[in-house]
């Protein structure tokens, strides 16, 4: 290799090492890398470039418009309550939840499905008396496994579909390619989940007197001049709250733990509960009860109360407040919001609440303005935005969008023209119909997604044009002898522990002109091998890090790293044998 292709080969390794090792996030590191390809003259501006003008980016930003179609418009409730009913037992309850998130996810990113599958089914759960830590993870892993039936289903096929078309030349796949490959992982991965899933699944239903399963650390302040300084905890009503239990209340620094009825409040006692989101709520309708001073809140945000919202945000791992204490964090103006609650793995933690470190997974209980959850929704410092104010909406629309996306899958997978075209009228007849608004279009396009993608297609260039993939391909074919079904293997686990370290997207991209020289040099058939990256890059279950509907569920479910890991590992060795065995029984290798 020439000096070009070490600088491709060093640049790779280093994008790896940063997306691993650091909290930077992956469209910054892959623009990075695009600028440093383009600067040194290893890619023309145009080569560079090209992956904005890709048609799987295209189509992918087009479907989150329909996606948020059918989510403003409230064609999910519409089909979760129709759906959901009252089962018998967890593995009824499962089996609910099985059919439509495997259907919606089949068709639009499952990232929104999930979002707005979450608040309705930890409802669900308490109204049918199953812990939601028996329905969370099933819920993101068949969001996962759904998404590999069809090639709208994520991203990553849509990615990996536009980036085989530009680098062959060839035609790509079609909407229902890969299903024949993804149906019998879907059927297995379900079964797995219904049979063993309700035995291995941690039960952390609250046997106290809290009825919902995320406890959190909650700090509010006694208003100097407000109604309730002087007067006993009892008085002040504070004893008898239901599912909500005075812990502490820290008075100028001093302690007094084991509150005694009798004790009487004092104007800006910080009081410290531990309770439910629901009691919260009604905590701080308390005339006399403020927000923390010492957790973000100021008098310029204080005023005008009846006019901000209480939401829920889970911490991602790009959020710019991982790592730091609360109270120094800024939340009020990095995101206009106050914290006022915090769980961890469905807990409350320890001490004062202005001095807890955050951490991705955490969820956080915020005060904010009606402005904040349109503003954060979509943004990479919180997976889910749940608006504990406000229900889902439910518009007369919901069948209207319901329609327009059966309309896409239908012209796209009969042929009758293009998934971008289909794509691109669909994402237009959602606005123009007004399943969505144009800012909430807007607000769906993941533009941190979008750059992620579109700049790894210039690192994947660049392994192609300076002979980088080349060379690693040898050395693949080389190791394994030569032998098709030992190259399949190896590329399925090489894109699936890609994908468990750093983003779906981005391995499936940075591996597919690898693998496509692999085939060339091998003389192999290159569809089995591309089917294969694509559901190893989804096929993500070993870690809440690893996919981010995982995070999503992670402070919801009440869950810990290792109940991740206790599932999600059998789960991945389950589809890598299901994937490969259906590929290399149904497919010839050979050319």
């Amino acid at each position: 290799m020439e000096w070009q292709g070490w600088f491709a080969l060093s640049l790779m390794m280093a994008a790896l090492a940063a997306l691993i090792l650091t909290r930077t996030g992956p469209h910054i590191v892959m623009m990075a890398v695009l600028a440093l390809l383009s600067i040194s003259g290893v890619l023309t501006p145009g080569e560079a470039l090209a992956g904005f003008a890709n048609s799987g980016l295209i189509t992918v930003a087009c479907m989150f418009v329909v996606a948020a179609g059918i989510h403003s418009s409230g064609g999910v409730d519409l089909l979760v309550h129709k759906v959901l009913g009252r089962p018998q037992g967890v593995r009824g309850a499962m089996g609910r939840i099985f059919a439509p998130v495997v259907l919606l996810s089949g068709f639009l990113n499952n990232t929104p499905v999930v979002a707005t599958m979450i608040p309705a089914i930890h409802a669900w759960s308490r109204k049918i008396n199953i812990p939601a830590s028996k329905l969370m993870i099933p819920l993101s892993y068949s969001a996962i496994l759904g998404g590999t039936l069809t090639l709208i289903g994520t991203s990553t096929n849509l990615v990996v579909n536009g980036q085989y078309q530009e680098l062959t030349g060839e035609a790509g796949f079609s909407l229902f390619s890969i299903t024949a490959v993804a149906l019998p992982v879907v059927v297995v991965g379900v079964l797995f989940i219904w049979v063993l899933f309700p035995r291995l699944l941690p039960d952390r239903s609250d046997k106290r007197a809290f009825g919902n399963l995320r406890e959190f650390t909650l700090e509010v302040a006694v208003a100097s001049d407000g109604p309730l300084v002087g007067q006993t905890v009892e008085q002040a009503g504070l004893r008898s709250l239901d599912r909500v239990y005075l812990v502490e209340i820290d008075r100028r620094g001093n302690i007094v733990t084991a509150v005694s009825s009798e004790e009487k409040l004092q104007g800006g006692d910080r009081l410290v509960f531990a309770g439910d989101t629901e009691a919260i709520s009604d905590l701080l309708r308390i005339n006399g009860i403020v927000p923390s001073p010492e957790n973000g809140h100021s008098d310029t945000l204080n005023q005008d109360r009846a006019e901000r919202c209480l939401v829920e945000a889970v911490v991602s791992p790009h959020c710019d407040a991982v790592g730091h204490a609360i109270r120094d964090a800024r939340f009020r103006d990095r995101y206009g919001a106050v914290v006022l609650a915090v769980a961890r793995s469905g807990e409350r933690i320890q001490g004062n609440l202005g001095n807890i470190r955050l951490e991705a997974g955490d969820t956080l209980l915020l005060e904010a303005r009606p402005a904040f959850v349109s503003r954060q929704r979509y943004n990479k410092d919180f997976l889910l935005i749940n608006d504990l104010d406000k229900t889902q909406p439910r518009h007369e629309r919901a069948w209207l969008a319901w329609g327009i996306l059966a309309a896409v899958v239908l012209a796209a997978g009969t042929g009758l023209t293009s998934m971008l075209n289909a794509a691109l009228v669909g994402a237009g007849l959602m606005v123009m119909t007004g399943c969505c608004n144009v800012a909430q279009a807007e607000k769906s396009l993941d533009l941190t997604v979008i750059l992620t993608i579109a700049a790894s297609f210039a690192l994947g260039a660049a392994l192609q044009k300076t002979g980088v993939a080349t060379w690693i391909a040898n050395g693949i074919v080389e190791l394994s002898g030569g032998t098709p079904w030992l190259l399949l293997i190896l590329t399925y686990l090489a894109v699936s522990v890609l994908t468990e370290i750093i983003t779906n997207n981005a391995a499936a991209v940075l591996m597919l002109p690898i693998v496509l020289e692999i085939t060339e040099r091998a003389q192999l058939s290159n569809e089995p091998f591309v089917f294969a990256i694509m559901i190893a890059a989804s096929a993500s279950f070993a870690t809440p890090l690893g996919y981010q509907t995982n995070l999503m569920v992670y402070g919801p479910g009440g869950y810990r790293f290792t109940d991740f890991l206790k599932v999600g590992v059998p789960m991945n060795l389950l589809v890598a044998v299901v994937t490969l065995a259906t590929l290399l029984l149904g497919w010839p290798l050979m050319q």
